[in-house]
C-alpha cells in the first residue's frame, strides 16, 4: 500500500487537468476491470461484471492547485487558486507548471526586508504571490508553453514518519484512490463493481454527478479522505476522529447541507466493520462533504455513504495519514463488496 499510495500522490492532476494521474490509476485497474472507459468529463469508469446489485464505487483523482492568470513582462506569474486554499501554506512553496514539458518554479511575494510594518503583520493573500521559474521576459515563459491557464502543481513527494505514518501532498484524495483500488482487487463479491476516479470534486462534485447520472447504481460508496482532529489546537472541535483508530464512516457532513448518509448504507458499513472486527469511527462533521452528495442526489436518488481516511493538515502539501487506517478503509469496502446482495 506504501508504494501505490507513493505513486498516486507523487503524480500530479489539479482539477480539470487530471491526465496525469488517470493514467496511473488505469494503468492500476485495466487488469482487474472487463471495461475501462474514460467519460466526456474525464471521468475514469472501471467495471467489473458480476451479478445485481450494482455498487459504485467513487474516489476523486484532483487535488487542489493553481492556474496561470497573468504573465508580466519581466517573468514572473500571477495564479489563481483551483480548490480550497488557506493562503498562508501557499507560501514558499515549489510548483510545477505544464508548459511543453514540465517547468520547476517557487511561490514568492515580497520579502518581509521589504515590507512595512503593517504588511509583516499581515498574511500574504495568494493574489499578491508570483510563480518565479527564472524566466527573464513574458517571451521567455509563452516560449516554455506556459500561457494564461496553464496548470499549477505542488511539487513535493511522498516520505514515511514514525509508526507507520506517510506524508505527502495529495493524500485528499490519492489515499482514497488507493484504497479504491486496493480494495476492489481485494474483495470476492460476486456483484458488479463500478470503480470510478472522478474529476473535479474539489471545485464541485463534477465527475461523481455526471458519471453517477451515467452507472445509475443501486448503491454508493465515497471513499475519501477527512479531518482528524488529534493534534493541538483540535480540541475545541470536538471530534473523536483521530489517526489509527480505523477509516471514519460518515453520518452527516457540512452539517447536513452535504450528506446524511442512507440509512441503509450506514448498517451496511457499520455491520460490515462490527463483522469482520475491523476498527472504525463514525464522523459528523459541520464543515465540507464528499462526492456522495452528488451521487446521492442524481436521477431519483442514489443511497450512498462514505468511508474515510483520517488525515492531519488536508489540503497542504504535508497531509499525514496513519497506514493502519488505510487498511482499515481497504477492508471495510472490500468486505462491503461481498455483502452488498444482503443490503440491496
Amino acid at each position: 500500500m506504501r508504494e501505490l499510495i507513493a505513486k498516486l500522490s507523487n503524480a500530479h492532476g489539479v482539477s480539470g487537468f487530471e491526465d496525469e494521474i488517470r493514467e496511473v490509476v488505469k494503468a492500476e485497474l485495466e487488469g482487474w476491470a472487463d471495461e475501462v472507459r474514460t467519460d466526456s468529463m474525464g471521468n475514469l469508469i472501471c467495471t467489473k461484471n458480476g451479478g445485481k446489485p450494482e455498487i459504485m464505487i467513487a474516489a476523486h483523482m484532483d487535488e487542489i492547485g493553481f492556474a496561470v492568470k497573468y504573465i508580466d513582462d519581466k517573468g514572473f506569474i500571477r495564479i489563481a487558486p483551483i480548490g480550497g486554499w488557506f493562503s498562508q501554506i501557499a507560501l514558499a512553496q515549489r510548483v510545477i507548471l505544464y508548459g511543453k514539458k514540465k517547468v520547476y518554479g517557487v511561490i514568492g511575494c515580497k520579502p518581509p526586508h521589504l515590507m512595512k510594518d503593517d504588511e509583516r503583520k499581515k498574511s500574504v493573500e495568494i493574489k499578491d504571490m508570483f510563480v518565479d521559474i527564472g524566466a527573464s521576459s513574458k517571451d521567455e515563459v509563452l516560449e516554455m508553453g506556459i500561457n494564461v491557464g496553464t496548470p499549477v502543481a505542488l511539487d513535493r513527494e511522498v516520505v514515511e514518519l514514525a509508526n507507520g505514518r506517510l506524508t505527502g501532498k495529495a493524500f485528499d484524495n490519492r489515499v482514497g484512490v488507493a484504497v479504491m483500488i486496493e480494495a476492489v482487487k481485494r474483495t470476492k463479491a460476486d456483484v458488479t463493481i463500478h470503480a470510478v476516479a472522478t474529476v473535479q470534486e474539489e471545485v464541485g462534485l463534477k465527475g461523481a454527478r455526471t458519471s453517477a447520472f451515467a452507472i445509475e447504481p443501486d448503491a454508493a460508496i465515497a471513499i475519501d479522505s477527512c479531518v482528524a482532529a488529534d493534534f493541538p489546537g483540535s480540541e475545541s472541535a470536538h471530534m473523536d476522529v483521530k489517526l489509527g483508530n480505523g477509516a471514519a464512516i460518515t453520518v452527516i457532513d457540512a452539517s447536513g447541507r452535504g450528506l446524511i448518509a442512507s440509512p441503509k448504507v450506514l448498517k451496511w458499513l457499520t455491520e460490515t466493520a462490527e463483522r469482520h472486527n475491523i476498527p472504525y469511527q463514525l464522523e459528523v462533521a459541520e464543515g465540507g462533504t464528499t462526492d456522495a452528495t452528488a451521487i446521492h442526489l442524481t436521477k431519483e436518488g442514489i443511497p450512498a455513504g462514505v468511508v474515510s481516511v483520517p488525515a492531519r493538515y488536508i489540503h497542504s502539501p504535508v497531509e499525514v495519514v496513519d497506514i493502519r487506517d488505510v487498511e482499515s478503509a481497504v477492508e471495510i469496502v472490500a468486505k462491503a463488496l461481498e455483502s452488498a446482495k444482503d443490503y440491496f
